[in-house]
């Protein structure tokens, strides 16, 4: 088993990556079904905090059935984030996620994010300060380092444990990487098997299929996989993986008729957190077509999706789909550009 302060995590655990406009509620709880082992909010700013904004308010949100879950904060001020890590300690999350790797300019050029990572005392010093004002277990979740030429990930694992970082997710790229080119895991692996270091490491960055979580598993020797963009639009990873591992064998992949479940449940729950036109309008420029439709669909596909924000707009769309697909042998795409193109002739 893994531990994180008093989390008691199964061995080699699976998290749900912290992914703004994304890991809000609903969709923990969507995968925390589907197997999912620990999850994060998306990173809420700290000086958003201290404003009380109320966007990032609402990412405070946590529920006990999605217990044990972190709430991730971000910023490069130390009085802001030990401030803003007060006020996330009174919802009482499992612990505090700082977030030191997105590469979005935004938030790196305000000295936030992987924007740290070329400077590594700053790092310290604002982990430090979170670390000092709360009585939750803190996790660090970074890059490599700045680009190829100042990998410093060996640097800051070490540092970071120094000053009682209770665990580190790093992903495999710099931040000169974006989201491109290959995630190197080799120094994940390093770092892991650094004989100083004793707190567990989860490995993140293009973990897409059992196949894959099982090679990186075995090859890199990390504590755990953290996976995110791979579970947008299906949550079904987190079992499949988990399936693979215990028997080496594939489960069956979601039937149309799960897909509508799990659209029907996400909608439901985000309509129980946020109140239904705002939930409706949310659900459906992020979530829906992600999980109604495969990866290989086109941008036009994707345009004509239900315009109208309210529940029973959706919930008649989701049984108009189920009953077409049940009762006809159709392909998947050609049933689905048909209801689409009903819709877009009704409205």
């Amino acid at each position: 088993m893994i531990k994180i302060g008093n989390i008691i995590l199964p061995e080699f655990p699976l998290l749900l990556a912290p992914m703004e406009d994304v890991s809000d509620p609903p969709f923990r709880r969507l995968c925390k079904t589907h197997g999912a082992d620990l999850m994060y909010s998306e990173f809420i700013s700290s000086e958003g905090l201290i404003r009380d904004a109320i966007k990032s308010r609402m990412k405070l949100d946590i529920f006990d059935y999605e217990r044990p879950v972190g709430i991730q904060i971000f910023g490069g001020d130390e009085e802001a984030m030990a401030l803003s890590s007060k006020i996330v300690s009174t919802v009482n999350p499992d612990l505090i996620d700082i977030n030191f790797g997105c590469p979005v300019k935004k938030v790196v050029c305000k000295g936030a994010g992987a924007g740290v990572l070329k400077d590594v005392d700053l790092m310290i010093r604002l982990t430090q300060a979170v670390i000092d004002s709360t009585h939750l277990p803190v996790t660090v979740k970074t890059r490599l380092g700045w680009d190829d030429n100042s990998i410093n990930i060996d640097e800051v694992a070490e540092r970071l444990q120094d000053i009682g970082v209770a665990a580190l997710s790093i992903h495999a790229r710099t931040r000169a990487q974006m989201y491109k080119g290959h995630s190197d895991w080799s120094h994940i692996a390093r770092v892991k098997n650094n004989p100083r270091i004793t707190m567990p490491i989860f490995g993140n960055g293009d973990i897409d299929s059992p196949e894959k979580a099982l090679q990186y598993k075995n090859e890199y020797g990390i504590d755990g996989i953290m996976i995110g963009r791979a579970a947008i639009g299906y949550p079904w990873i987190f079992n499949e993986i988990k399936h693979y591992f215990k028997t080496g064998e594939h489960l069956a992949k979601p039937t149309v008729a799960d897909r509508v479940e799990a659209v029907r449940n996400h909608l439901t729950w985000a309509m129980e957190w946020k109140g239904e036109r705002l939930a409706s309008y949310l659900f459906n420029r992020k979530f829906l077509i992600q999980q109604l439709l495969t990866h290989s669909t086109t941008r036009n596909q994707r345009s004509n999706k239900p315009k109208r924000d309210n529940s029973y707009h959706y919930n008649h769309y989701i049984f108009e789909c189920k009953n077409h697909w049940i009762s006809q042998r159709r392909s998947y795409h050609n049933q689905l550009i048909l209801l689409l193109q009903q819709y877009k002739s009704n409205s």
